[in-house]
């Protein structure tokens, strides 16, 4: 399979392409694609890391206001992205920007506090960014940030059906073609929205992965509150994912 034609990064140009005429009603107030405005971050992630085939792939929901939503890097918390996985480049605004949501890129100084479990966790067991990108990838099943005029954050699922039929057509598509170009042995739900996603797209992948969940990092959940990387690598090991 070319890069050139389906790669991660024209896979990523396709999905923003057929998620640009769809239209949200109120209560969101706002829509952010950072796979637009933090383009240069998020291709260099993709091009960076995810080529050729993994072991592994992590799936989450959708972007957080203080990571994805400023580096363009799934559960993108400023400092791993960064120092970690080595990405800075300049991040642009969203096109209707919300003030309670400021898009600052890397200057942000807020702290997503699910990716610094996830990738935390991460590179304590690899250290090195590449020796976990060797084997393992993570993506956000969508791309789009959804927020009320507050800045209150409203999840794809909590979408009227008749938004998010088509949004979540969109998306199972792009997932498939983007597991079809990985050919993982695993795929991970990192939370119950995650995890039912990928049961309805497994039938429709050219190879069968085995799949698995984990518990959702967000501070919004009181298990993760309780030691996440934890749990989350007691179900990894318990599912034969990775070995203690």
């Amino acid at each position: 399979m070319l890069m050139s034609k389906a790669g991660l990064p024209q896979l990523a140009k396709d999905l923003c392409r057929d998620l640009d005429p769809l239209r949200f009603s109120p209560p969101v107030t706002h829509v952010y694609n950072p796979l637009v405005y933090a383009a240069q971050p998020q291709q260099t992630y993709l091009n960076k890391y995810g080529q050729g085939k993994k072991r592994v792939v992590f799936l989450g929901m959708n972007p957080g206001p203080w990571g994805m939503a400023q580096t363009g890097v799934p559960f993108g918390e400023i400092s791993m992205v960064r120092d970690w996985m080595g990405i800075s480049a300049e991040v642009d605004k969203p096109e209707l920007e919300n003030p309670k949501r400021p898009v600052t890129g890397f200057a942000c100084t807020r702290s997503e506090v699910s990716g610094r479990r996830l990738w935390g966790l991460f590179s304590e067991r690899y250290p090195r960014a590449g020796d976990f990108f060797k084997d393992h990838f993570v993506l956000n099943y969508c791309p789009l940030v959804f927020m009320e005029m507050s800045g209150r954050n409203v999840t794809p699922d909590k979408l009227p059906v008749d938004e998010s039929r088509p949004l979540f057509q969109i998306c199972d598509q792009h997932l498939i073609r983007s597991l079809d170009f990985l050919e993982p042995e695993w795929v991970i739900g990192v939370g119950g929205f995650a995890e039912k996603r990928l049961e309805k797209i497994l039938p429709d992948l050219r190879a069968k992965p085995r799949l698995a969940k984990i518990l959702h990092p967000s501070p919004a959940s009181p298990a993760a509150n309780r030691g996440w990387a934890e749990a989350a690598s007691k179900q990894l090991n318990a599912a034969g994912v990775w070995s203690a």
